[in-house]
């Protein structure tokens, strides 16, 4: 029993010995963000900052959402990359959905962490926010406060990990988020296919059914085709280096309905290439046409349907009556005269 009595006591001590430096220490804050300036107090902060950073292990790298009034390229590639590897058994968790047609996005929650392992070496990831008061109205996601002055909200990833994998982290680590969140992107963008009006394209979304899988064609045929655009895609170094544009041709013949648009589909799909289907009877001159080639988009698909309809085939030198023409006019009159610039500037497949 006096066991039990001495126990109390050492509880009741330790308890109002806490409860006495805490007060003590709110006090001594309350004082200090009294008396001592801001600016005191910052550059004491970052100074105990440096000397724990000093004697840590462990390093941080800190990634904001923008940089300036540009967004960060590295903080969306961070962000896209992580949805990839998020547990989903993590207490907070933030879950979006942007399209319809798309899967559910997982992304972190302020103030949760998760971790990260490459090439041996772990990561540890953090979300910060904070509120940036007086930072200006551009950025849409700050609100006003009851001043008058706008908060917004600094959103920002950080990166820890043990100062012996620093040259890892800048030179392989981050090279890799960004590099895999490309092909993220390149696989969820949603395809777009290009119409030709006067000398202007107009897009909209592309939600073509057809893929190899599903294509109607004999097997050895389609796994050629495959073949060559992985090899194609695979190639730029190669066509730089012997000086060739890296494009690719492919002649489509048949009668209407044997799969030619949908083969066409199924290597947009297989590549996430957008589609420009060039209406040649919309365009009647030159520079119409320039204009249009020069437009379009690298890794993209030109699509000239029924090219041999679509103009009249005669000799380069003579008109319809056999008279010369004249070289001076801008006007398309045959195949002669946008074949130049499909073969410089943009064929019917290219990078």
């Amino acid at each position: 029993m006096a066991t039990y009595d001495k126990a109390i006591e050492s509880y009741k001590k330790a308890v109002t010995t806490a409860a006495s430096l805490a007060a003590s220490a709110m006090l001594v804050r309350g004082v200090v963000n009294e008396l001592v300036p801001y600016e005191v107090r910052d550059l004491l902060t970052s100074g105990l900052g440096y000397l724990r950073s000093r004697m840590s292990s462990q390093h941080t790298v800190v990634i904001e959402e923008t940089e300036g009034w540009a967004a960060n390229q590295l903080y969306d590639a961070a962000r896209a990359y992580l949805a990839t590897r998020i547990n989903t058994d993590m207490q907070c968790l933030r879950v979006s959905r942007v399209d319809e047609g798309k899967s559910l996005i997982f992304s972190m929650e302020e103030g949760e962490e998760m971790a990260d392992i490459h090439d041996g070496a772990e990561f540890r990831w953090r979300l910060v926010c904070r509120d940036n008061p007086g930072a200006g109205a551009g950025n849409g996601n700050g609100g006003r406060g009851g001043n008058g002055s706008y908060r917004v909200e600094v959103r920002s990833f950080e990166m820890s990990f043990h100062k012996k994998h620093k040259d890892k982290a800048i030179t392989s680590y981050l090279p890799h988020i960004l590099a895999t969140a490309k092909k993220i992107k390149e696989q969820d963008r949603t395809l777009k296919i290009y119409m030709n009006e006067g000398e202007s394209w107009f897009a909209i979304d592309l939600h073509h059914p057809s893929t190899f899988s599903t294509l109607a064609m004999d097997h050895k045929m389609k796994q050629s085709v495959m073949d060559d655009l992985d090899r194609f895609v695979k190639r730029k170094e190669y066509y730089k280096r012997i000086g060739k544009a890296w494009k690719r041709g492919y002649l489509l013949y048949g009668p209407p309905g044997t799969g030619k648009s949908s083969l066409i589909a199924a290597m947009a799909n297989y590549l996430k290439f957008d589609v420009y289907d060039l209406e040649l009877t919309e365009v009647n001159w030159n520079s119409t046409l320039r204009r249009l080639l020069i437009g379009m988009t690298n890794r993209s698909i030109l699509v000239i349907e029924d090219i041999d309809c679509s103009i009249n085939l005669q000799q380069r030198d003579e008109g319809q009556d056999g008279t010369k023409s004249n070289p001076s006019e801008d006007k398309v009159r045959n195949l002669e005269s946008y074949t130049p610039f499909l073969g410089s500037i943009a064929s019917f497949l290219q990078c």
